[in-house]
């Protein structure tokens, strides 16, 4: 379908019909959900879908679920008009962008509860936010019936709790991690970075630098405590920047580090003036012979 132009619909039962169509004729779906407001990060993930699949559909839906009590819902940036001249140029067929009141057409009180996951890193401040997230993605999945669903290791808590849903909901698709697409300066791509100050932004960097540097600590003494005070030291020496966590865990459990641990997560969330932004290193542990990979006993970095 490729050279195609991009075919917007907004209805859910639109996107059931034309879902079930493609399924019929035997093609593949590769599928891209987003919030919208798209980047290169965005760009990346179609890029990947329109190399392995024969259609490539993208949803942008600003999910009302997945925001708390006092959360930028409203101020989310919004721009359909460019997104979706963004998404045809990247070789999407199918824009799929529900309206709220579509997705949500009535009060429902059956829960999707993450688990165990969902009480670490962001989600230990975010009540309910993964809930939301698992809650707008099986509709989705149901919906757009991809064989593969691709998502960006920025947001790594959220795509160990997905890949782990779907494995353990024998979700008949394959879950596609997408590595960060970053800034030429390392700062992690993000719809958020907009609301930065000039200042900040220069600033913005070195959460990226201080991630790099305590992954270096890891590798090197398998010391994690020793990492995690290295991540801290650096992030909270960023001017006017508030550290709201910084931990290092297993991947993708989420569980403690332990010296059965095969991969570890540093992950980092630094809130500025009008901006809370994420980012993380994945880092292998195997072939550490006489390492001892153990969690920081200390708690996650307190905010400045």
């Amino acid at each position: 379908m490729e050279g195609i132009p991009l075919k917007r619909i907004e209805k859910v039962a639109d996107m059931a019909q034309a879902a079930r169509r493609l399924a019929s004729e035997g093609k593949s779906i590769g599928f891209v959900p987003t919030m919208g407001f798209l980047h290169e990060g965005h760009l990346a993930l179609a890029a990947e879908a329109r190399k392995e699949n024969d259609v490539v559909i993208m949803s942008i839906f600003v999910n009302p679920a997945q925001f708390g009590p006092g959360e930028d819902f409203e101020g989310y940036p919004r721009d359909l008009e460019r997104d979706a001249e963004l998404a045809e140029k990247a070789g999407v067929d199918l824009l799929f962008h529900p309206s709220s009141e579509e997705m949500y057409p009535e009060d429902s009180d059956i829960r999707i509860l993450p688990g165990r996951q969902a009480g670490v890193l962001c989600g230990a401040s975010r009540p309910g936010h993964f809930d939301g997230v698992l809650k707008v993605l099986t509709k989705l999945f149901h919906l757009a019936r991809p064989e593969r669903a691709y998502f960006g290791q920025k947001d790594a808590q959220q795509l160990a709790i997905i890949e782990t849903f779907v494995r353990d909901y024998n979700f008949p698709l394959e879950i596609r991690r997408v590595p960060t697409v970053r800034e030429k300066d390392g700062l992690a791509k993000s719809s958020r970075n907009v609301r930065l100050t000039a200042q900040e932004r220069r600033q913005a960097p070195s959460i990226y630098e201080a991630l790099r540097e305590g992954a270096r600590v890891l590798r090197e003494t398998g010391d994690a405590e020793l990492a995690l005070g290295t991540v801290g030291h650096s992030l909270g020496s960023i001017p006017g920047a508030e550290t709201d966590y910084a931990e290092i865990l297993e991947y993708p459990s989420l569980f403690p580090l332990s010296s059965e641990s095969r991969e570890a997560i540093i992950a980092a969330a630094v809130r500025f003036s009008g901006a809370r932004l994420i980012d993380n290193i994945l880092i292998p542990l195997k072939g550490k012979p006489g390492h001892v990979y153990q969690r920081s006993r200390r708690p996650s970095c307190p905010a400045r």
